[in-house]
């Protein structure tokens, strides 16, 4: 089962519109290209960069200019990015949130990609997340480093401490682990049919935060 977060008072969340609660010592950058669907919990000391954006690295001569004549390199590309965070989702104590990015023109430029995560998924803490898409019922262990354009599909276990490399592609129903992380197993039958199991509904969970 998933662990449940320590007590909390109701003042250490704040509760939106929407009943996400989201603890007021996580870090929240670029909060106009954060979605949170409903019901979501962001624990304590979780980072969620919003804020990145793709950019084109300045050659010397235009820094060389800008410092001179005071002159303004050029500016970053526009947004292209966002992170989406699907129903009664519960992302772990000190867990980062990064969208991917793909790097192009020899490393001249960085291009970012939303990142998408799907409902009732357990993160737990301490992860690092940079997956394009994390399916619905997805239970990811403690520790996790989830690579750059990932996709986690639906009813997936990611054991705790598993590094799932770049681009890997995880079919429904599969375990993985190891570093670097491969399909060890398969969650069996039964995965995530009750509430409060790993991969399971995560309304007793979203219910036991701040109450």
């Amino acid at each position: 089962m998933p662990p449940k977060p320590r007590p909390t008072a109701r003042g250490d969340y704040v509760e939106t519109e929407t009943g996400n609660k989201v603890s007021r010592k996580a870090q929240l950058y670029g909060t106009q290209h954060v979605f949170l669907t409903g019901r979501a919990v962001i624990q304590p000391l979780v980072c969620i960069r919003g804020d990145l954006r793709a950019g084109t690295a300045p050659k010397p001569s235009e820094l060389d200019k800008a410092t001179t004549t005071g002159g303004k390199t050029p500016a970053p590309a526009s947004y292209n990015t966002s992170i989406t965070i699907g129903r009664y989702t519960f992302v772990g104590t000190g867990t980062v949130l990064r969208p991917p990015y793909r790097v192009q023109q020899g490393g001249a430029v960085v291009v970012y990609a939303p990142l998408k995560i799907g409902d009732h998924v357990f993160i737990g803490e301490g992860c690092v997340v940079e997956a394009a898409s994390i399916g619905d019922h997805v239970h990811v262990g403690k520790g996790a480093v989830i690579g750059r354009m990932a996709v986690i599909k639906d009813g997936v276990k990611v054991l705790e401490g598993a590094v799932v490399p770049t681009g890997m592609v995880v079919a429904s129903g599969s375990v993985v682990g190891g570093q670097p992380a491969r399909v060890v197993g398969d969650v069996g039958d039964g995965w995530g049919m009750y509430e409060g199991m790993e991969g399971g509904d995560m309304r007793e969970l979203w219910r036991s935060v701040g109450s």
